[in-house]
């Protein structure tokens, strides 16, 4: 009696409308790992993440720069002389001649300058750029983990509603001919109006709950949309994934504080503000750098003229007041980075609070399935019971009634069983740092983010002109 009774709700589990084809979770999962716009939106961010490091390499790179200019100038040049005739000063001659001189000026110069000493700034802020390219490959991981793990739960979510809307549907159909037998009976003279306005009530509430259950498939289905980007097929049942879990609740929540991404991204935060403290001690030292340049002018201050040089200079820079602002950020620097040390111990406080919540979940998920079950044969042996029992006089019609509604509910509490069960195991692995792609075996091209790293890491740009 109990297989047949599971596999009537596993039936109900399998289907959510007929189509040409089926789906299974597994299947579900590797398209929202590869079209799901949150995991492709944070790989783009880790991309631009990435960027950090050539951006903090330039820093000790050659600036080369060309200026050119051109313009107008016009110039007028008054002169003013004096002659002495025959030695007579009181009566001198003054002679002024103007002179109006157009021309079009222009240059152009060619700068380099190449650090040669900076602090250890650029090393400092290229370590920081790293370590903060591995967290974001952490924070990539959650974020791969959580939409996994709501794809599992909107896969089963489906299946669940859909089996609960036929079950309330089936439910209407049986509380429609119990209310035809009621009447026939009162036809006969058996009972009373009474049990025809019971069996009434009943068939409303029950349509009532169908309406209910109807309403909850399509919030499922549209969120399964959401999640994989495109509508549910026919549907699998789902497996729970106890194989890939540790045996118990300690061991799991060990490799939870060795591998969870949520504390691995929160250890590299305090490294990187570590090294950040270290990149603004840079400001306190003296930069050295060498410049060159070569340059030519034309029509500079007159027609005709024209200058070309080179010069090679060295140039020291000694930072010595800021107004207080670089000291400021220092102590900002230290307190964010006492805070991100902090960081970690919330981090592994909250994930060991939440390996023991998942964990008993998932233990409790396994107690509620095997429940569900023997209620179901229990419910069904007193439908059965309180039918005979009905037909000696013995029982009433609101009797039936309230054991058909029992043995629903139990039927229904099946199916929310059977989904707790798989979604428990999922979230458990979750919690553990362990639902990825590559741990389900998930038949799919993995992402890895550092083949992007691999390619920018060492880049010197690309020509102005010719984009990326």
């Amino acid at each position: 009696m109990r297989r047949r009774l599971v596999a009537v709700a596993l039936v109900g589990l399998c289907c959510t409308a007929p189509r040409a084809s089926g789906e299974t979770l597994a299947g579900a999962l590797a398209r929202a790992y590869e079209t799901n716009p949150t995991i492709n939106a944070q790989r783009a961010a880790q991309r631009a993440n990435d960027e950090n490091v050539p951006h903090a390499q330039a820093q000790f790179r050659p600036h080369v720069r060309s200026d050119s200019y051109i313009g107008v100038e016009r110039r007028r040049t008054i002169g003013i002389s004096t002659e002495i005739p025959n030695y007579d000063y009181l009566h001198p001659d003054i002679l002024i001649s103007i002179q109006n001189n157009r021309s079009l000026p222009r240059g152009e110069a060619l700068s380099v300058e190449q650090p040669l000493f900076d602090g250890f700034r650029t090393k400092n802020a290229t370590l920081a750029a790293e370590t903060g390219v591995h967290a974001g490959r952490e924070r990539l991981r959650l974020v791969e983990q959580r939409v996994l793990f709501e794809a599992t739960a909107a896969y089963m979510n489906v299946l669940r509603d859909t089996a609960a809307l036929r079950l309330q549907q089936n439910n209407v159909a049986l509380l429609q001919e119990q209310l035809r037998q009621t009447k026939e009976r009162y036809a006969a003279g058996e009972i009373t109006p009474t049990d025809i306005a019971q069996a009434e009530s009943r068939l409303a509430a029950g349509r009532s709950r169908a309406a209910a259950a109807r309403a909850d498939l399509e919030a499922s289905l549209g969120n399964y949309r959401r999640l994989m980007g495109a509508e549910p097929k026919q549907l699998a049942p789902g497996a729970a994934v106890d194989r890939l879990l540790p045996k118990n609740r300690e061991a799991a929540e060990r490799i939870a504080l060795a591998e969870h991404p949520v504390v691995r991204a929160a250890q590299h935060d305090a490294d990187a503000a570590d090294l950040d403290i270290k990149v603004i001690e840079s400001d306190f030292m003296p930069s050295l750098s060498m410049v060159g340049q070569v340059y030519t002018q034309s029509d500079i201050q007159g027609r005709g003229n024209r200058a070309v040089g080179a010069q090679v200079l060295g140039k020291l820079s000694v930072p010595l007041y800021s107004g207080g602002e670089t000291s400021a950020r220092m102590r900002q620097a230290k307190e964010v980075a006492g805070q991100r040390k902090l960081d970690i111990d919330v981090a592994r406080a909250e994930l060991l609070a939440l390996t023991r919540a998942n964990w008993g979940a998932l233990e409790a998920a396994k107690a509620q399935l095997a429940a569900a079950s023997a209620q179901i044969e229990a419910a069904e042996r007193a439908l059965t019971g309180v039918r005979e029992e009905a037909k000696a006089g013995k029982r009433t019609t609101l009797d039936i009634l309230n054991a058909q509604q029992e043995l629903l509910g139990a039927r229904i509490g099946l199916v929310f069983a059977q989904r707790d069960r798989v979604v428990a195991s999922y979230a458990a692995l979750a919690a553990i740092g362990r639902l990825s792609a590559q741990t389900l075996g998930l038949t799919v091209a993995s992402y890895d983010p550092a083949a992007h790293f691999e390619r920018v890491k060492n880049s010197w740009g690309d020509a102005p002109l010719l984009g990326n």
